[in-house]
C-alpha cells in the first residue's frame, strides 16, 4: 500500500486542467492537429475535441487557434493563453508531487505519516529540503558528523555537537536535510579531492539558463530531486539527460525537523 494522489485544476466547481488534457494539448501543439493528437492517445476525434470544448468553455481565452495554408494545409496549434496554462499546470503539480513524495516514506505506517505531516510545512528559503533518517552520530565535545539516508542515496552532514542536544537528536529521527541551490556543485567527473564532500550519482534534468547563472535540476531518484544554481562557465560541461555528481560540503548541510 501506497500514498498516491492525483492534481486537477478547477474552475467554477468543474475539472478544468488535469494531466490527461495537458497531455492532449501538447500532443495537438506536436502534431498540428486535434485528429493526429486524438489517435497519438488513442480516442476518437469526438472525445478530443469534447474535452478542447469543455475547456474552452471554462478558460478566460481560447486554447487553440486554426492556421491556414503552408505546407499540409494548415492546421491546429495553442494559443500564447494555453501554453502559460499548461505552465502553470506543470509547477502545481511538481509541487503536488513533492507533497506527495514526502508522504511515501511512510508506507502503511499511519504513526510515522503523523510525524511527516508535523514536519511538512517547514518553513525556510532553501530550495532543497530532503526527507531523511538519521543511521549514526558520531561526536566529539565540539562537532558532530550525522549520517543520513534517503531515498536515492546517503548524506554526512557536520554540525555542532550542541545542536545535536539541543534539537534532541539521535538515530532514527525523521528530519530534513536542507540545502541551499548555490552550495550543491554538479560536475560530470568525480573529484580527486573528496575530503568532507558528499557526492551523490544522478542525472542532469532541466537546465535553464538566466543572466548570470544557470539553474540545473539533478534528479537522483523517483522521489529525490536536487535544484543547483551555478555559474555560466559549468555549461559546457553538463548535458541534460547525462550522468553526473552532486558535490555538497558536509558543512553545508543543515538539519530540520
Amino acid at each position: 500500500m501506497k500514498i498516491d494522489g492525483r492534481f486537477w485544476l478547477t474552475k467554477k466547481d468543474e475539472s478544468f486542467l488535469g494531466a490527461g488534457r495537458v497531455e492532449l494539448l501538447n500532443k495537438i501543439e506536436q502534431t498540428g492537429s486535434i485528429n493526429a493528437a486524438a489517435k497519438e492517445m488513442k480516442m476518437s476525434y469526438k472525445a478530443a475535441w469534447e474535452r478542447i470544448n469543455s475547456m474552452n468553455n471554462l478558460a478566460d481565452e481560447p486554447l487553440i487557434t486554426k492556421t491556414a495554408g503552408g505546407k499540409g494545409g494548415g492546421g491546429t496549434l495553442l494559443t500564447p493563453y494555453a501554453h502559460k496554462l499548461i505552465e502553470t499546470y506543470n509547477r502545481f503539480n511538481e509541487l503536488h508531487r513533492q507533497f506527495i513524495s514526502r508522504f511515501a516514506e511512510a508506507g502503511d505506517n499511519p504513526e510515522r505519516l503523523a510525524k511527516i505531516l508535523n514536519r511538512t510545512f517547514l518553513t525556510t528559503s532553501a530550495r532543497n529540503q530532503i526527507p531523511a533518517k538519521i543511521d549514526k552520530i558520531e561526536s566529539d565535545e565540539l562537532h558532530a558528523d550525522i549520517e543520513l539516508s534517503f531515498d536515492g542515496g546517503s548524506l554526512t552532514s557536520g554540525i555542532t555537537t550542541k545542536s545535536v542536544k539541543n534539537m534532541g537528536l539521535e538515530a532514527g529521527s525523521d528530519v530534513y536535510a536542507i540545502i541551499k541551490s548555490n552550495d550543491i556543485n554538479i560536475v560530470s567527473e568525480l573529484p580527486q579531492d573528496k575530503q568532507n564532500i558528499n557526492i551523490i550519482e544522478g542525472t542532469i534534468g532541466q537546465i535553464e539558463l538566466s543572466q548570470d547563472s544557470i539553474e540545473v535540476s539533478f534528479l537522483v531518484s523517483e522521489h529525490t530531486k536536487l535544484v543547483a544554481l551555478l555559474s555560466k562557465e559549468s555549461l559546457n560541461s553538463l548535458k541534460a539527460g547525462s550522468k553526473a555528481y552532486a558535490l555538497i560540503n558536509k558543512n553545508s548541510i543543515i538539519i530540520g525537523f
